[in-house]
């Protein structure tokens, strides 16, 4: 037995946070939210379990925030001000983490008008005097105020490191007792504690080591012989001292619960056995020896961490050592770099730039890695990070990128990156063309969409337990924010080289599982030669015209005060349209209608589900807020917010397309979202008007016709739908008479609904909705069309019975997407997920032709003489291209003949693929 006792304290929210984002959305057999509870309850389990003996604990809590507001609060009323409030379904999981840690016996303590900061602060003072040591299991800036060796020290377990008095130096460059005026000086974004304007952390410990401490600071101001540091220190005196005060930890308040309390007693097998199974925790309920009871096989969301199949392999422990990294400033060590790379065969690489706009962006530096802890850091484009800094020593951007150049070219050397799109962009401006290459980022969508995300971050978490510096630890957010052209060498190395590092693990452990999970087809002939393609698409823009953008949404503002007018006639006075609650009170309150509901905030629902519905009783009110909502969204999104993403230098607009953002693989685009302009209205059509070609220019559509029912008359094999599409018969005419009897544009166009409908699994109810009919109605249309189309039925329930029993669908082209909640015992997310897989092969497989077509348009647009032909945009099922007036006719034959014969020879469909295919002015006259 210990000879001393040893407290540890775990800060809490650092770890229900760290487990949130580690795992995807989850739920328990109860249907609620649990993934944060299933992670945070193996964690503590690993910490209170796995701590080595001898560095004890023997007692142990965990101290959590009991709210938001503190004394802090009453001191600064923007104290935290900017944190945005928990995720709504994290919300519903802190009780819960409270019961988990209960569970094991361990105390659970908060405080109310106290941060946990300040508990943690008291609890170790008080066990200082008693004689005992403390560990703080955290890794906050404001806690390392506490460290005092020998008697205080904190636990990293992130990162697996013990934080101490020496880490404390050599990262502010003072000493624990002199943390807080640091911190006073720096400020924090992330709190709001406002800090001085130009002091960073270099700064800050130059002054403190100077003066002493933050009063001598500011009494001092006189001997400071920077202008601008002197006048920045005079002017936020005030606020520097503010920010001492709402920095410095409470430590002399009473404890919650008395230090003997805490007592640490080993991991019971009672409560914890009780509280695992009732959430349904299944692998952890074996850990302690007692089968699963029945009611925990039925684990909702928790089923996909109960297949084999359709998991990830178990994280693999990694260490980290930053301290091996080297950053590069001489020419001879760049060299051998270049020749480790090309020696070995492949390496990764990444980019650091001033922004996230790679159009715009300046190259900071480049990372390379060769081996795991084997990596390093290039600057080319540092400044100085404060006042008082100069520019480090560096090499010459043109150097660097020359040397470079032919390294990233080398055939016989594969680069290895994470989300390389960006990275290729960057350095195609510097007229370098990146091949081959393999993206981490699109492996891990290939093999795991659906289940988890795919930023480094998370797979960082997912595949290693690992926490990767953050971006905003070395930037900072917020008004303090820094560009990475700023931070120092050293921070920048250790972030830096660290994505390099984990990318190439991330290759390591993702490029096996392509071939033995079945998915290296769709990697290899769709996805991964996309990022080039995007890559030039993106750098090409498209042109708009800002004074047509003006005048509309000068039109637009006009036409929403007129819209205001007649909402507010139609509600019977003035309220806040934009506001759901108002609304809710002028629709069920103030005009008394009928069938309100209400959600857990217990205000009335204002969706565009619930507005459609009164919209189709005829509430004059409801159809106008719509008319309104449509309208303010089309202006704020894209009249406005178009005139300022034009580019200056190219006068053209720049989208971000995505290679992950729909987990069906669809490709989808930011800044802005082409996805959702709408097509079906006048006024969405306006919108396209507004992308023109450059003079001597056309803007070409080629858009594929009923892709997703053709590919259906292929999948589900069904004849008539087949045989329709040869002959090049009105599909939706043919399915009028098949379900009607009669056709005229009232029955093909509800035939057109069901075709589409059926295919998103559609219930009768939803179909009755939209077809305006009632419920019963609706569910004879689906049996009569089942009956007419039995292979659509087959279809359905072969690939719902494919899903529960794996987990996921695959397309023609062997696409995974997966489906959590396809088992969930909760019926709603259970029928959400069993709708989208009815979807997801057709749709991903639609997806995946008009990407193998991307990737050969090119090519073979140059093989025809039209190399001046270039494609600009990707919408669904659509390809924007920018032709030579007086070319339209030869480029069309070859787009066309592109797109018709995407699938082969890989696949041959038993139906043809149509193109439509236009053109004009702007984008509009072409589709």
């Amino acid at each position: 037995m210990a000879t001393q006792n040893h407290l540890y304290l775990v800060d809490g929210s650092s770890y229900i946070f760290r487990a949130y984002h580690r795992l995807p959305p989850l739920t328990n057999r109860h249907g609620v939210p649990a993934g944060a509870v299933y992670g945070y309850t193996a964690m503590l389990w690993k910490l209170a379990d796995g701590l080595h003996k001898a560095d004890g604990p023997t007692h142990m809590a965990v101290i959590l925030d009991a709210s938001s507001q503190t004394f802090r609060n009453e001191m600064y009323d923007q104290y935290k001000a900017h944190r945005p409030p928990p995720p709504e379904d994290l919300i519903p999981q802190f009780p819960l983490i409270r019961t988990a840690t209960r569970a094991f016996s361990i105390p659970c303590i908060e405080e109310e008008g106290l941060e946990a900061d300040d508990i943690i602060a008291c609890y170790c003072h008080a066990a200082v005097r008693a004689g005992w040591k403390v560990t703080i299991v955290s890794s906050d800036k404001d806690l390392m105020q506490l460290i005092d060796d020998g008697r205080i020290d904190m636990l990293d377990t992130m990162n697996d490191r013990r934080i101490d008095r020496a880490y404390v130096e050599n990262k502010f460059g003072v000493g624990p007792d002199k943390l807080g005026d640091v911190l006073a000086l720096m400020g924090d974004s992330v709190d709001n504690v406002p800090g001085v304007p130009g002091i960073g952390p270099k700064t800050a410990s130059q002054l403190i080591n100077q003066f002493g401490s933050l009063d001598a600071v500011l009494a001092g101001t006189d001997m400071i012989t920077k202008p601008k540091l002197r006048q920045s220190l005079i002017d936020h005196a005030d606020n520097a001292r503010l920010s001492r005060e709402l920095v410095r930890l409470v430590c002399d308040s009473p404890l919650p619960e008395p230090l003997n309390d805490l007592s640490l007693k080993g991991i019971p097998s009672e409560p914890l056995k009780a509280f695992l199974e009732d959430m349904g925790f299944k692998s952890l309920l074996n850990r302690v020896g007692g089968p699963a009871s029945a009611s925990a096989g039925h684990v909702a969301a928790m089923t996909s961490t109960s297949t084999p199949a359709a998991n990830p392999a178990e994280p693999e422990k990694i260490v980290v050592d930053r301290t091996q990294y080297e950053t590069v400033t001489s020419e001879a060590a760049l060299d051998r770099w270049i020749a480790d790379a090309r020696a070995q065969g492949f390496v990764a690489v990444d980019t650091e730039t001033d922004c996230i706009d790679c159009i715009v962006a300046r190259l900071v530096g480049v990372s390379l890695a060769t081996q795991p802890n084997k990596a390093c850091y290039i600057p080319v484009g540092h400044v100085g990070a404060d006042l008082l800094s100069d520019a480090p020593s560096q090499l010459p951007a043109l150097l660097v990128l020359g040397k470079l150049k032919a390294l990233l070219e080398d055939p016989a050397v594969l680069k290895i990156g994470h989300n390389l799109k960006y990275d290729w962009v960057i350095f195609d401006k510097a007229s370098i063309n990146v091949a081959p290459y393999d993206d981490t980022l699109v492996m891990s969508f290939d093999l795991d969409a659906g289940r988890s995300s795919h930023g480094m971050d998370e797979l960082a978490r997912q595949h290693f337990d690992h926490e990767c510096i953050a971006f905003k630890s070395v930037c900072g957010v917020g008004a303090k924010q820094i560009t990475f052209d700023k931070v120092p060498l050293d921070a920048a190395t250790e972030y830096a080289a660290e994505d390099a590092d984990i990318t190439l693990r991330l290759w390591q452990r993702l490029k096996p599982r392509l071939a033995a999970e079945g998915s290296t087809q769709v990697y290899e002939m769709v996805d991964r030669p996309l990022v080039a393609t995007i890559g030039r698409m993106e750098r090409r823009g498209v042109k708009v015209d800002r004074d047509y953008l003006a005048n509309l949404s000068r039109r637009f503002a006009t036409e929403i005060a007129a819209l205001e007018e007649k909402v507010y006639e139609a509600a019977r006075g003035p309220f806040t349209i934009g506001s759901p609650q108002q609304l809710g009170a002028v629709l069920y309150d103030r005009l008394g209608l009928k069938g309100g509901r209400k959600g857990k905030s217990g205000q009335y629902s204002t969706d565009v589900n619930e507005l459609e519905r009164l919209a189709g009783e005829g509430v004059e009110v409801a159809s106008r807020v719509l008319e309104w909502r449509q309208l303010t969204k089309l202006k704020s999104t894209y009249t406005d917010a178009l005139q300022a993403q034009i580019n200056p230098d190219t006068k053209r607009v720049h989208t971000s397309f995505s290679l992950s953002g729909a987990q069906t693989g669809r490709l989808s685009s930011t800044e802005p979202n082409l996805q959702n302009i709408p097509i079906r209205t006048e006024i969405g059509r306006q919108i396209r008007d507004a992308f023109v070609a450059e003079p001597g220019h056309v803007l070409m559509s080629a858009d594929y016709s009923q892709i997703e029912l053709r590919l259906a008359a292929h999948m589900a094999d069904v004849p008539q739908l087949k045989e329709a599409f040869g002959a090049g018969e009105d599909i939706h005419a043919m399915t009028a008479e098949e379900l009607f009897g009669t056709v005229d544009r009232d029955t093909r166009g509800k035939a057109k609904t069901v075709n589409f409908a059926i295919l998103y699994g559609i219930s009768s109810w939803g179909l009755a909705g939209r077809l305006g009919v009632p419920k019963e109605e609706g569910k004879a249309i689906i049996d009569r069309y089942f009956q007419r189309f039995p292979g659509i039925r087959t279809y359905i329930d072969d690939t719902l019975a494919f899903a529960r029993e794996n987990g996921f669908t695959r397309t023609l082209f062997g696409r995974k997407t997966h489906f959590p909640n396809i088992r969930a015992s909760n019926p709603n997310f259970r029928a959400g997920a069993e709708r989208a897989a009815i979807n997801a092969p057709i749709q991903g497989t639609s997806a995946d032709l008009i990407k193998r077509a991307m990737n050969r348009m090119d090519a073979a647009l140059g093989d025809a003489g039209l190399t001046d032909v270039r494609m600009l945009l990707q919408v669904h099922d659509e390809l924007v291209f920018e032709v030579p007036a007086g070319r339209e006719e030869e480029a069309a034959v070859i787009i066309r003949q592109v797109m018709t014969k995407a699938a082969e020879p890989a696949l041959t469909l038993d139906v043809p693929l149509d193109v439509e295919v236009g053109w004009g002015a702007n984008w509009g006259a072409a589709h």
